[in-house]
């Protein structure tokens, strides 16, 4: 049996590792706090949140603020248990030479 745990392939992603990293400190921001800090275009985010959507990290709010159409993420339970394992995991690999 390796010693090495499996890393989550939906958080193994730069930008998905990005955003819920992000959410993990603020709980919920707004797609454009998310663009302007991960230096991500409009479209590669919207499907890189739609991913994490998908597997259940993160939920997205679609809402109206003064008439302009308004994003919201937030970080899920499951995104949080996810995101602690996934660094669990990754310490395996930090600390496989010592």
């Amino acid at each position: 049996m390796s010693e090495f745990k499996e890393l989550d392939p939906v958080l193994h992603s730069q930008l998905r590792l990005a955003v819920v990293s992000l959410l993990i400190g603020v709980k919920e921001a707004e797609f454009t706090f998310l663009k302007d800090k991960t230096g991500a275009t409009a479209g590669n985010l919207s499907v890189q949140l739609q991913k994490l959507r998908e597997a259940g990290y993160i939920d997205i709010i679609k809402q109206f603020k003064d008439n302009y159409p308004q994003t919201i993420c937030k970080i899920t339970q499951a995104g949080i248990k996810a995101f602690d394992q996934y660094v669990k995991n990754l310490q395996t690999y930090l600390s496989a030479g010592k």
